[in-house]
């Protein structure tokens, strides 16, 4: 089974690939999307909704997971996270694959053994997870982290 995981973003959104053979886990793919700060709010969903499109035409994925929208102290900013939430599983769902929603707590907890853990424990379960893996960046992580969760969770949602 193909798992695509997605930690959306308006400036980066991360998305990341693995694999599930049993419970055996493997790294396909994993990078990040930028989008362009001097383009409007539509230009710039549009260009990610595309980008997750290749991404999802070049892996294929069977299921797919997002990390959930956490509150921040400027609502524009929440606002915004949201609205490139909502296209990154709107892209997902458009190709006809089921998407699963996370909070960044449980994703922690999935991967470290606790909600409160710091991106660096993460990252480093991520390389203990999927040996040799080449992170691109920190939301490329989350993305894995997310992927890798919804890998762990996918036997307890049948």
């Amino acid at each position: 089974m193909i798992i695509l995981g997605i930690d959306p973003g308006l400036t980066c959104t991360g998305w990341g690939v693995v694999a599930k053979a049993g419970s055996r886990l493997s790294h396909i793919a994993n990078g990040q999307i930028r989008t362009d700060a001097k383009a409007s709010l539509a230009e710039r969903l549009v260009e990610l909704d595309a980008a997750l499109t290749d991404v999802i035409l070049a892996h294929r994925p069977d299921t797919g997971a997002v990390e959930e929208v956490f509150v921040n102290v400027n609502p524009q900013s929440t606002l915004k996270l949201g609205q490139a939430r909502g296209v990154a599983m709107l892209s997902v769902a458009r190709a006809g694959i089921p998407v699963a929603e996370y909070p960044t707590k449980v994703i922690k907890k999935a991967l470290v053994g606790t909600g409160g853990a710091e991106k660096l424990q993460v990252q480093a379960m991520l390389k203990v997870l999927l040996p040799g893996v080449k992170l691109a960046g920190e939301d490329a992580a989350d993305a894995l982290a997310v992927a890798i969760t919804h890998a762990n969770m996918l036997g307890s949602h049948r």
